[in-house]
């Protein structure tokens, strides 16, 4: 088990030497340090899941060092190692690893390679120590570094203005959901006398029904901690309300975006509402408020996702809403559904990331799909990956037959054990998680057929023809505009074909462990039997109700982007504030500006205006340095320079200074 102190820092060692050895080893020598040892790291991991797959592993506590020794408090610096952490560990590195070797292809051109591989390192150092926590506060270190790591590779591109404000924009919206987590942290101390997770967690129960006072009255004591606490998983996960940093976080290059989105910051919410269980289940306020934001989000998300022509944009909606899914899973008490969806998505959303990644690369950067079409001939393995990666995520596969894509096992269970609760906040999840996946299986087809189908159309795209030296007109019959877009290197197709078979099989595979074996979980989350036992009782509608909605979703868009390709441009005529209120994301951007970014900037002007300038300035440095000015005046006019001058001075000072003594 002491393998995992390689697994944990060897790819931090890797980002220190490919960010520190930037020109000494080069381009080649900064990828083969990170690459190889984010491989070593995943190839170690799959054996700790698999022990405890099996059940010959069992949860330890590896010691690195002593950390913290301040009167009552005291913490090290371990690793936590049980069947939530292996989880975690497989997702992520397997992730990163494939993710590090499509960027040999992806980043090939761009000059600085180094830096970038180290930073891709670094941000899965960051979540490896978020996932291998044993108390808060190196949770904590985790957490904030992975928030520093996505903010470093948003904006890689700094050269990019809208990179950098998308950089600062993720940055910043943290920091709110990062206060609640510190300020959850600091409330769990002052409770449970201890930032051990096995302690809190063991003595979370007997909280049950406990108040604490804050601002004259008393509250429930683990809700309000949970509360809190998940604030903070709202930010890192991009929940409702904190989600507006994740679509702009598509301006960092596409292996970050499939790094956040599967594997690394986005799941770190997640995976803290699931650590912190035993907590949330002493909280029926706060897991209702888990379900109701979790389900409203996916729902908002996927209503947006309809509607967005940039396909990095349109599978970044799709990810706001699956961790809709994963949350009102959680929420409802589902904590092995919500990890198993997680476990799924990881494979099958960075088969998506990753496949748009190679379409852009075909396109010469190109992203509005509106100039694309007819793609699936030019690029085929491309197009067969994010087939795969489609119908996981639309959840294809039929109960009866107990066969289906990976979704199919991980989406449609946390639809059937929503319905299986019962309790109000449960059905609205369950009908939110029903339409959001008819609006799943919509947007995933329509980015497919307006991708893949349909006749060339990028020679509408003055972006590539810049990038020909070629209009449309010295083109000539050339329907193509004079561009042929090509299939990607193999460095980024392999990743590819990997993450194909994950898509595929991963939910077949490992269904009955996530779902239905508390053996498999060993108290590392609250398993609740008698709700999955429910979740298999539900009627048959209801487990055919996401199948359902997914040919539904398949039909509209068969029939409005194949058949009648003129009925969206119709649609959105008919229904144009509806369709405006939509795509501009809800104005969720608008109202946080009129609401926090004016005023900000409204009071940061009048603090510079009159504080700083008309205040500070005018009476600190400028004003001494107008008094020192005057003085200087003043002492010029009596330096003549004459002799006797000065000696008069002198003799006057002397006569003044005996009279004052003799008075």
């Amino acid at each position: 088990m002491h393998s995992i102190l390689f697994v944990v820092f060897a790819p931090l060692a890797a980002a220190i030497i490919a960010g520190f050895g930037n020109r000494m080893l080069g381009n080649t020598g900064a990828k083969l340090v990170t690459t190889g040892a984010l491989f070593l790291s995943a190839a170690l991991s799959w054996p700790i899941f698999i022990g405890f797959l099996t059940g010959s592993a069992s949860a330890e506590v590896v010691p690195v060092l002593q950390w913290v020794r301040s009167g009552d408090m005291t913490f090290d610096w371990a690793l936590r190692v049980d069947t939530l952490t292996a989880v975690m560990l497989v997702v992520i590195n397997t992730v990163s690893a494939l993710v590090h070797l499509y960027s040999w292809g992806y980043m090939d051109e761009d000059p600085s390679q180094p830096r970038f591989f180290a930073y891709l390192s670094l941000f899965t150092f960051a979540m490896l120590m978020l996932v291998t926590a044993d108390n808060l506060v190196q949770m904590f270190f985790g957490w904030e570094g992975v928030g520093l790591a996505s903010y470093l590779l948003i904006g890689f591109w700094y050269h990019k203005p809208s990179a950098g404000a998308a950089a600062i924009k993720a940055f910043v919206v943290n920091r709110v959901g990062d206060l609640g987590f510190m300020l959850g942290i600091f409330g769990t101390y002052l409770v449970f006398s201890t930032t051990s997770i096995p302690e809190i967690l063991e003595a979370a129960a007997s909280m049950s029904g406990a108040t604490i006072g804050f601002l004259g009255a008393r509250w429930p004591t683990m809700d309000i901690l949970c509360i809190l606490l998940f604030i903070g998983a709202m930010g890192k996960s991009a929940q409702l309300g904190l989600h507006t940093w994740l679509p702009d976080a598509m301006e960092g290059p596409t292996p970050v975006s499939a790094l956040i989105h599967a594997a690394t910051m986005v799941t770190a919410g997640v995976f803290m509402v699931c650590r912190l269980s035993p907590m949330f289940e002493a909280a029926p306020i706060a897991l209702a408020m888990v379900t109701v934001v979790g389900a409203a989000t996916c729902f908002f998300a996927a209503t947006i996702g309809t509607t967005q022509w940039d396909i990095k944009r349109v599978i970044a909606y799709s990810t706001c809403s699956q961790l809709g899914y994963m949350f009102f899973a959680a929420g409802v008490g589902a904590y092995g559904a919500a990890m198993f969806h997680l476990f799924t998505h990881a494979f099958f959303k960075a088969l998506l990331f990753l496949g748009a990644g190679s379409v852009i690369h075909a396109m010469h950067h190109e992203q509005d799909m509106r100039y694309y079409g007819g793609l699936r001939k030019r690029i085929p393995i491309t197009f067969w990956a994010m087939m795969a990666g489609t119908l996981a995520i639309t959840g294809l596969g039929v109960y009866h037959l107990g066969a289906g894509f990976a979704g199919f096992w991980s989406k449609d269970a946390i639809i059937e054990v929503a319905f299986a609760r019962g309790t109000g906040a449960a059905s609205f999840a369950f009908w939110m998680g029903v339409i959001a996946a008819l609006l799943t299986s919509f947007y995933s087809w329509r980015l497919m057929f307006l991708t893949f189908w349909g006749t060339p159309r990028w020679i509408e795209s003055e972006h590539i023809q810049h990038c020909v030296h070629k209009t449309p007109e010295e083109a000539g019959a050339d329907t193509t505009g004079g561009y042929h877009p090509h299939e990607s290197p193999w460095v980024m197709l392999i990743p590819l074909i990997v993450l194909t078979v994950g898509a595929v099989a991963a939910g077949q595979i490992f269904a009955p462990a996530f779902l239905d074996s508390a053996d498999f979980w060993g108290g590392s989350i609250f398993y609740n039997e008698n709700l999955i036992h429910a979740m298999h009782e539900v009627p048959y509608w209801v487990k055919y109700s996401a199948f359902v909605v997914m040919l539904l979703g398949l039909s509209g868009a068969v029939y409005a982007y194949l058949l009648k390709p003129d009925v969206p441009a119709k649609f959105v005529s008919a229904v144009a504030p509806l369709h405006n209120f939509v795509f501009r994301k809800w104005y969720f951007d608008e109202l946080y500006d009129a609401i926090f970014v004016k005023p900000a900037f409204w009071f940061g002007h009048q603090f510079w205006k009159l504080g700083d300038i008309a205040t500070i300035d005018r009476f600190g440095p400028n004003g001494v340095a107008w008094a020192v000015q005057r003085g200087a005046v003043a002492a010029k006019s009596i330096q003549s320079g004459y002799l006797y001058t000065y000696a008069l001075i002198m003799l006057l000072g002397l006569i003044a200074a005996t009279t004052y003594a003799l008075l």
